[in-house]
């Protein structure tokens, strides 16, 4: 049988792309989506294919009408948490891709989903370059002491650090804390430009035009260094691969995988 997918987010950046790769594939069906445009059209010709019987929702109180599997959302981070708990208790798997929420958010998500039996994947990067960056920063946090990460995107982006910045300073945090030469209450002049302390990391926000989506972890040794940095294009499609893996692996999950890497590499202590 096909996995029956619900999409939040549906006529989006990401959401569109992911959808129109839902409608070519031949193991998942799209038979819901949600938008706060084109409310009660044709869900297919919103797409720009043939008419699938189903409507675009506005919300997801009015998709769970429709029998569904799997949502996946790709909206804003003010209301992901509300529809992800939402459809968690609903008996449904989710997977988030919305970046913004924090290590308490998916605490608390996690438990919703053990309480109910249900699934959750959420990664900040569902690109699978991107999550062989975060992968190898963290096999080289094994063995160097000291790191800090800097997250680039574009002026108008609302969240910082982004979602995969985020959650690599959390991963590279859990291998270990970044070891600084002088400690952050020792700094003189403006402590707060060696950035915000994520986890025992120091990370680094730059927003400014001409920047789309970008992070780099930088490791220092006497005499070396070395850079990982994942670089985003204007489109979305590098997302769609990892969104429709997470979404074969995602039936019959119980509780929180966060991490594209995680789904592919397993857990950090486990690499």
């Amino acid at each position: 049988m096909k996995i029956r997918v619900c999409i939040a987010g549906v006529t989006g950046w990401a959401g569109s792309a992911v959808a129109r790769a839902i409608l070519a594939s031949e193991t998942l069906e799209l038979v819901a989506g949600l938008a706060l445009d084109h409310v009660g059209e044709d869900l297919g010709t919103v797409l720009g294919g043939k008419p699938l019987g189903a409507l675009v929702a506005p919300d997801l109180a009015a998709a769970l009408g429709t029998p569904f599997d799997v949502l996946i959302d790709f909206t804003k981070p003010d209301s992901v948490k509300a529809r992800a708990r939402q459809a968690l208790a609903a008996g449904k798997q989710v997977i988030v891709g919305t970046s913004g929420l924090s290590a308490a958010d998916y605490g608390d998500l996690e438990a919703v989903a053990l309480a109910h039996g249900t699934g959750f994947i959420a990664s900040g990067n569902f690109s699978i370059t991107a999550t062989l960056a975060k992968h190898f920063a963290l096999v080289a946090a094994r063995y160097l002491p000291s790191c800090e990460v800097i997250d680039y995107a574009a002026a108008g982006k609302v969240d910082a650090p982004s979602g995969s910045s985020l959650e690599l300073a959390e991963a590279l945090g859990a291998v270990r804390p970044s070891e600084l030469a002088v400690p952050l209450d020792r700094t003189h002049g403006y402590p707060a430009t060696r950035g915000a302390a994520l986890a025992g990391i120091q990370v680094h926000a730059v927003r400014l035009p001409g920047f789309i989506l970008s992070f780099e972890t930088l490791f220092g040794l006497p005499d070396e260094r070395l850079t990982i940095r994942h670089d985003a294009g204007n489109g979305a499609e590098p997302y769609v691969a990892g969104v429709l893996l997470a979404v074969q692996k995602i039936p019959g999950l119980k509780g929180m995988i966060r991490g594209l890497d995680t789904l592919l590499f397993g857990a950090a202590d486990s690499r």
